[in-house]
């Protein structure tokens, strides 16, 4: 397969820059793998659209303020520094800019209000990547000076600044385990209100944790979808959840995951467990296009991704290439809004 062949415009004015007002406010384009017409319906509309049996599962991963704006000692020159993933307590693997003068043994300050957060870098790796080094003189921890002084790391297709309530707007409700620098986008639409009606109808919720890196904004650099690889996340099943998705697969319940980030870790653990959910932790480097087999996802809540990703290709593993494109071009006909803070659609 081409990567060209995951290719669809879309019209920059659809590309969503604020959430809705409300969580669950947001549209729902309904796509049936079967052929049938795609549904107009709303988020809030999601526990009536799931069967009573079914499992739905979570991610809980927190967003951290991982941007963050400083200036080069002694010169003063402006810095940018995303922290990608921690290395061990104090290296990090981070993108930095601007590349080309931020060289091995550069030295970097992040600070506000006298607080201060200082950085060195440490080894220089491609496409602007850096192993630095953080650590604070005086009070406090590195990770309480990046909560203080970070930026909620905002997508780049999301062309403004970060503002305070995004601290709040890019963040599941559930959030819990802190480690991730983007969000599992589909959960931002869910409520603690929406989840309480899926509990109603008997539908079960269940919670595991997969770290978003940077990789799900890496863009596929080959032609042929074969060749591409994706960066590996760290993830952590409960034993609690692992035994619901057995049971569910026991049963011949349905199993639907809220995003591909979800979706990545129950194939790794599912892989990992020959067939069946192991629990733990883990690194997934799962790469899911058509063609891969899904074994545990049977429906999938998610967001609408950007053409020729990644994401675009997991999600075309489990509803087909040509359908899921299909659904992409009747959801850009109808408006519906793309990308992170956009719509959803909901994948039977």
């Amino acid at each position: 397969m081409r990567v060209s062949d995951f290719d669809f415009d879309l019209p920059p004015e659809l590309i969503a820059q604020t959430p809705t007002d409300d969580r669950e406010s947001a549209r729902l384009l309904l796509v049936d793998r079967e052929g049938h017409e795609f549904g107009d319906r709303r988020v809030a509309d999601l526990p009536d659209l799931l069967g009573p049996r079914d499992l739905l599962v979570i991610n809980d991963t927190r967003v951290f303020p991982a941007r963050l704006l400083g200036h080069r000692v002694p010169t003063g020159g402006a810095v940018e520094c995303l922290l990608l993933t921690r290395l061990d307590g104090e290296r990090w693997d981070a993108l930095m800019h601007p590349g080309q003068k931020l060289r091995v043994g550069a030295r970097v300050r992040f600070e506000r209000e006298g607080r201060q957060l200082h950085g060195e870098v440490l080894e220089h790796r491609v496409f602007g990547r850096r192993t630095i080094r953080l650590w604070v003189d005086g009070d406090g921890t590195v990770d309480e000076l990046v909560d203080e002084l970070g930026h909620i790391p905002l997508p780049p297709y999301i062309r403004r600044s970060d503002r305070p309530t995004d601290r709040d707007r890019y963040q599941t409700v559930y959030a819990s385990v802190r480690g991730s620098v983007a969000a599992p986008t589909a959960g931002l639409h869910l409520t603690d209100a929406m989840l309480q009606r899926c509990a109603e109808r008997g539908i079960e919720v269940a919670r595991l944790t997969l770290h978003v890196g940077y990789g799900t904004f890496k863009p596929v650099r080959v032609e042929r979808v074969e060749d591409h690889t994706v960066e590996a996340e760290s993830y952590d099943v409960p034993p609690e959840t692992a035994d619901a998705v057995n049971r569910a697969l026991d049963t011949g319940r349905r199993v639907v995951a809220v995003g591909t980030t979800t979706t990545r870790a129950l194939e790794t653990a599912a892989r990992a467990g020959g067939g069946r959910l192991r629990a733990g932790r883990g690194v997934s480097d799962l790469y899911l296009y058509p063609g891969v087999p899904v074994q545990v996802v049977g429906a999938l809540f998610t967001n609408f991704h950007l053409p020729r990703s990644s994401l675009l290709m997991l999600v075309s593993a489990l509803g087909g290439r040509e359908r899921v494109l299909d659904a992409y071009a009747a959801a850009v006909r109808r408006g519906y809004r793309f990308y992170s803070y956009g719509d959803a659609m909901l994948l039977l």
